[in-house]
């Protein structure tokens, strides 16, 4: 489980693949892995990915063809940078809301602006990858959007968008995105449940 509070920026270190599949080698700031064990789960730009290997602060993952195929990870080259969160443990403080770290779909930045202090950055939405993930999207509601849980602060038909405070641009990698950039998608699991529910109950009822 994670709270969708990214708390920083790692680098690629190295990034080999296997067969379909891919080992990702990720730098991690000084100390920020320490206590960190074999098989622990970390977000990688929001993708539940687990440690195979530790080297002080470089971890090893190794990343599945079918994870490759859905998510930015399949993108990622050597001296990336990516948004990074431990698991949450029992008892912390959910800043953000829960997020499996389960990507359902990437979507496309289409605009990036700056006004004042902030930036606004709006994503397509459109079917990708025969998924749809516009009937989960709301005004205001939550998104997962490389691992940093985020308020949809405006959204049209194919699109939605996010407003971005200083801090938040300080932490994570949302400063360096540009037109084309391409960004993970997590629906908010209440959200979608909710929604599945309420579908399905209306097809019981023919409405």
């Amino acid at each position: 489980m994670f709270t969708g509070i990214v708390q920083g920026i790692a680098s690629v270190q190295s990034c080999q693949s296997i067969g379909r599949n891919k080992r990702l080698e990720i730098l991690f700031p000084a100390g920020s892995m320490l206590g960190q064990q074999l098989g622990a789960s970390v977000a990688i730009n929001g993708v539940c990915l687990t440690v195979a290997d530790i080297a002080s602060d470089v971890l090893t993952f190794d990343v599945i063809d079918t994870t490759l195929a859905l998510t930015n990870i399949g993108l990622l080259q050597v001296e990336d940078s990516v948004n990074f969160e431990r698991a949450a443990k029992m008892g912390d403080e959910v800043g953000g809301h829960v997020m499996s770290g389960h990507i359902m779909t990437s979507v496309a930045v289409s605009k990036v602006e700056t006004i004042a202090e902030s930036v606004h950055i709006r994503f397509k939405t459109d079917r990708q990858n025969e998924v749809d993930a516009r009937r989960y999207l709301f005004d205001k509601g939550y998104v997962g959007l490389n691992g940093a849980s985020l308020t949809i602060s405006d959204i049209g038909d194919d699109w939605l968008e996010v407003s971005l405070i200083p801090e938040t641009l300080r932490l994570t990698t949302f400063g360096l995105l540009s037109v084309g950039s391409r960004v993970n998608l997590e629906i908010d699991a209440h959200t979608q449940a909710t929604v599945d529910t309420v579908e399905r109950v209306l097809k019981q009822r023919g409405i």
